[in-house]
């Protein structure tokens, strides 16, 4: 799953949230000296991505992309899972996405001081370009696997992959639906245990 599972799925818990979000740039256990509710967020994301990544709903929908992107298949439908989770957002939360999305730009910038210096880069244009809010558009996913394709120097050809989504469409949302539900239960589950 990419940036807005991972936020939603700390259930509006501040510490975990920034957790979650900040795992990816955290390697092995460089995180003791976080709070600890912070690391529980860490251990959180790394659960949801165990159970993203040996779940056959993401491998169907990766083998779909395969052939054309190679191993960047299972990152691309991370982040098609996030548009339609942005674009049927109002099925899991009553608060509004741009406002849902503006307080948890608030709170990276109120806790700046402890992000990953990576983090700490790349947060000031995911807030001037609103990428999490724009997942819900089709031009906003185009415009994140551009970059994403200019971060693999062109090798990726992953600005294509809005083609296959065009292509897809209600495919990819109906297997992220079916499984979404499954990984609510799951991280539900997981974020008691904390």
């Amino acid at each position: 799953m990419n940036f807005l599972a991972h936020i939603y799925l700390s259930f509006d818990d501040p510490e975990i949230t920034l957790g979650n979000f900040i795992a990816d740039s955290i390697r092995g256990n460089k995180f003791k000296h976080l709070p600890e509710r912070v690391q529980k967020g860490i251990m959180l994301h790394r659960d949801i991505d165990t159970f993203t990544d040996t779940h056959e709903i993401p491998k169907i929908s990766s083998k779909r992309l395969h052939k054309n992107y190679s191993h960047y298949s299972r990152v691309i439908v991370d982040i098609f899972y996030d548009h339609y989770l942005a674009k049927n957002w109002d099925t899991y939360s009553e608060t509004p996405l741009d406002i849902y999305v503006d307080n948890f730009y608030d709170l990276l910038e109120e806790n700046y001081s402890i992000l990953p210096v990576g983090v700490q880069r790349m947060m000031p244009y995911m807030i001037s370009d609103n990428w999490i809010y724009n997942y819900s558009k089709m031009e906003g996913i185009a415009k994140v696997l551009k970059g994403m394709n200019r971060r693999t120097n062109n090798i990726s050809k992953m600005n294509f992959a809005i083609l296959d989504l065009e292509e897809h469409y209600e495919k990819f949302e109906e297997e992220f639906t079916a499984f979404f539900d499954e990984l609510l239960v799951f991280s539900k589950q997981k974020f008691i245990s904390l």
